[in-house]
């Protein structure tokens, strides 16, 4: 029985470790949009090039997510989390010393792999070392200090760029390394599962990343209209279906398909591929579209972004309380209809746009948007299955949302006819930004659609999210099962 105290110094070392850790992540969620014009201009990288430096971090993330916490259980909590702030460090300093976008793109590929290491293990270590009176306290510290993270990153990613250069983006995470791993490795406690629970999916993890990564190459490369792209978005789709094979034939599989049977949970997943599919699209342009059209600076770009987080880090504790009172089925109707006002709101935003008249009033009602569907999103994802499953569920609701961006992000300038250096012609980005928008409001609409025919009123026994403050805009939270004292994200439902 894990019997850390948060009062205690080794509590408050251990609060200190996982902040760090999962701050590295969440900041590189959000200041590197802010740094893409200037990483295009220095690196004569085309669109595509500025896609894939987004898409290739996204796509291991996603991809390996779900894997992260059943390493954990298996090779030791503390072990791997450890690996992958390192990982993440190491591949960040590749990243911030990249001669080329060639090498910063695989960089930002192998920043995703210590991601899906370090995300899930942050929130593993607190679930599995604080004594259960005080582990409730904890998530919610590292959930809140995580989203003031989260709403630095913009602000902070701006400054980077205007000032020491956009290579800072990713050295920062250097010296946060540099601090976490001793703290971790002096004073958090090894944990882990020594129960066997079969060999890992690696196949089926293969096959899932394998699926993403050649439809996002299609997607993205899809202007040549050549015989590679076609090549590729049928062997994406083989690979997609090979994976679904491969996942109801394992015994132990990463993402077990019954899950699915749930018929609340597959609505909700719905809702979720529809959200943040339009978010990834909008924030990947969106901060392209201050700088190049409105003629921001980053820094002016990430502040202009920043009440949006700052809202939901404020207020996102107060909209579960509300749906706990009303159910989720208003919230995730009225909050993506919200994010798809705020969306439209963006067709304001032109050349010289005004901050106070044009860009505030869209980020504020995106951001209200947020708020009322974020925690209500992540309380049906959680009540929508066994409790054993809670922690299955919210990795699998997780690595959806994640992999929405990543096919938003391909896509999106492929349906708006977005060339490859539109982004170096403020007309024709401006042109094709506004058509993106209005996909996204779109997008959102159909979330909101499927959430009020499909969502209904909650068990009332049913288990409560733990991460009440949240601020990424990348993800839902994730939220872990307490089960004998200790937390899964894993396939297996149980560590």
């Amino acid at each position: 029985m894990p019997d850390v105290r948060m009062a205690s110094p080794q509590g408050k070392w251990i609060l200190l470790t996982t902040v760090l850790g999962s701050s590295m992540a969440l900041l590189d969620s959000t200041v590197v949009n802010v740094a893409l014009p200037r990483i295009g201009r220095d690196l004569d990288a085309d669109l595509a090039a500025l896609q894939w430096t987004v898409n290739a971090y996204m796509l291991t993330l996603a991809g390996l997510i779900l894997l992260g916490g059943s390493l954990g259980d298996r090779y030791g909590r503390r072990k791997i989390f450890v690996v992958g702030v390192v990982w993440f460090a190491a591949a960040s300093l590749l990243c911030g010393i990249a001669p080329n976008a060639g090498v910063l793109i695989a960089a930002r590929a192998l920043q995703g792999i210590g991601g899906a290491l370090l995300t899930p293990g942050s929130l593993a270590l607190i679930q599995a070392s604080f004594h259960p009176d005080d582990r409730g306290r904890a998530v919610g510290l590292w959930s809140g200090f995580g989203g003031v993270g989260a709403a630095v990153g913009p602000f902070l990613g701006g400054w980077l760029v205007d000032g020491p250069g956009w290579r800072w983006v990713f050295l920062l995470n250097v010296p946060l390394a540099l601090l976490c791993v001793p703290v971790a490795l002096r004073h958090v406690p090894e944990s882990g599962d020594g129960r066997k629970h079969g060999r890992f999916d690696v196949l089926g993890a293969a096959l899932g990343a394998l699926s993403l990564a050649l439809v996002t190459y299609a997607l993205i490369e899809a202007r040549e209209g050549s015989v590679v792209v076609v090549v590729c978005a049928v062997a994406g789709v083989a690979a997609g279906i090979a994976f679904v094979f491969v996942e109801k034939r394992r015994p132990d599989p990463m993402m077990p398909l019954d899950i699915f049977a749930s018929r609340r949970f597959t609505a909700v997943n719905i809702v979720t591929l529809c959200v943040y599919a339009a978010l990834g699209g909008f924030f990947f342009l969106a901060a392209l579209q201050l700088q190049v059209v409105s003629g921001y600076s980053a820094l002016g770009a990430g502040t202009a972004l920043l009440p949006t987080t700052v809202l939901m880090l404020l207020l996102s504790a107060r909209s579960g309380a509300l749906a706990d009172r009303i159910g989720p089925r208003i919230p995730l109707t009225v909050g993506p209809l919200l994010c798809a006002a705020g969306m439209l709101l963006m067709l304001r935003v032109g050349p010289d746009a005004s901050y106070v008249s044009d860009v505030l009033p869209a980020v504020v009602v995106l951001g209200f948007g947020l708020v009322t569907l974020v925690a209500p999103l992540t309380a049906t994802v959680l009540a929508s299955v066994d409790v054993a499953r809670a922690g299955l569920a919210s990795g699998i609701n997780n690595a959806a949302a994640r992999a929405a961006g990543l096919v938003a992000v391909a896509a999106l300038p492929l349906l708006t006819g977005m060339g490859q250096e539109a982004y170096r012609s403020p007309a024709a980005f401006d042109d094709a930004f506004g058509q993106a928008m209005v996909w996204c409001a779109g997008a959102l609409v159909i979330g909101a659609a499927v959430a009020f025919v499909t969502v209904r009123p909650l068990p009332p026994d049913c288990r409560k999210p733990e991460c009440l403050h949240h601020g990424s805009i990348t993800a839902p939270p994730l939220e872990g099962v307490r089960s004998r004292g200790r937390l899964s994200v894993d396939g297996d439902g149980d560590g």
